[in-house]
């Protein structure tokens, strides 16, 4: 976590914080799953393809959190005036993309 961001919090609602937490707690079970793979000698194919999985399965979540955060955080903030919230969410995009 960045200096920055040390002080800030969010307020998403239970409904998304659940469906994040389900869908990380699905991940975590998919990467307990390749661990015990890698463990069992699968065949190296399968093991990419559940690799595949899970980070088309992160950027779904990540994606879903960007879109609450544009829609709650970064309105919220650019309402108080804090134009500078688009330099951060604009360095976060980029994270994102790579």
């Amino acid at each position: 976590m960045s200096t920055c961001c040390i002080d800030k919090k969010t307020h998403h609602n239970e409904k998304l914080k659940k469906k994040l937490k389900n869908r990380l707690n699905r991940i975590e079970g998919q990467v307990r799953g390749i661990n015990k793979m890698v463990e069992e000698d699968i065949y190296c194919d399968d093991i990419l393809t559940q690799i595949s999985s899970i980070r088309s399965a992160l950027s779904g979540t990540a994606n879903l959190l960007l879109e609450a955060h544009m829609k709650s955080c970064i309105i919220e903030q650019l309402s108080d005036g804090k134009t500078e919230v688009i330099d951060e969410l604009l360095v976060t995009i980029k994270k994102m993309m790579k």
